[in-house]
């Protein structure tokens, strides 16, 4: 069962121009790693196919911040382990077999898709749990190959990349950061693999755009 997929992000869409807020740690951002912040400028979201928010992220807002944010901040996507069971295994897998493949752009959408049906993305806000689900579409790996195929991805060796160390890898970092960054919630923002964006005190798009590069190029 999923845990903790709670945000109720209404984010109004303003002109993504310049704030003048004063972000404040306890308040916008909160610390959540004792380590000193990657060297380089990050935005790393931590999501889960499951999650209704996450699907409303993705479809209404991702793109934009992506596009607006400092060119020297390099984004990146993590699916928690909060089902703590086989198939949540796979669908973080095969997140693992998106980003080694490069299909985000065609694949992200469609296991979204397949797993919470289209109306996922169009403003559902309430929590979601996978047992909610009387027939989930997405039970086991040949579910996920099929999705993959539809979208016209060669699966011969899906198997193999899913079962590579370059995946099996992957889920290890994926796990051991949400621990380090005590991820309870989805969509999650982490920012430098330090700081964590309070989303329920952003008010705006634009707002949530200039924490981000607030944090990850000026703050110190």
């Amino acid at each position: 069962m999923i845990k903790h997929i709670a945000l109720a992000l209404t984010l109004a869409v303003a002109p993504l121009t310049s704030f003048a807020t004063q972000f404040v740690e306890g308040q916008h951002f909160m610390t959540v790693s004792d380590k000193a912040p990657s060297t380089s400028p990050k935005l790393t979201e931590f999501y889960s196919f499951y999650c209704h928010n996450c699907f409303n992220m993705e479809t209404q807002y991702l793109g934009d911040i992506k596009a607006n944010l400092d060119k020297r901040v390099s984004f990146d996507s993590k699916h928690v382990d909060f089902m703590n069971s086989d198939i949540g295994t796979e669908v973080m897998r095969s997140l693992g077999v998106i980003q080694e493949l490069g299909v985000q752009d065609k694949m992200i959408h469609a296991m979204f898709s397949a797993i919470q049906g289209d109306q996922g993305g169009h403003g559902h806000s309430h929590d979601h749990d996978h047992s909610a689900h009387e027939k989930p579409s997405i039970n086991t790996r040949d579910d996920i190959k099929k999705v993959f195929a539809d979208q016209g991805i060669d699966i011969s060796k899906y198997d193999e990349l899913a079962d590579s160390k370059a995946v099996s890898d992957k889920l290890d970092l994926w796990r051991a950061q949400q621990r380090e960054f005590r991820i309870q919630s989805v969509p999650t923002f982490i920012v430098n693999d330090k700081y964590a964006v309070n989303l329920s005190q952003i008010r705006t798009l634009g707002e949530l755009i200039d924490l981000i590069n607030y944090l990850a190029v000026e703050h110190k």
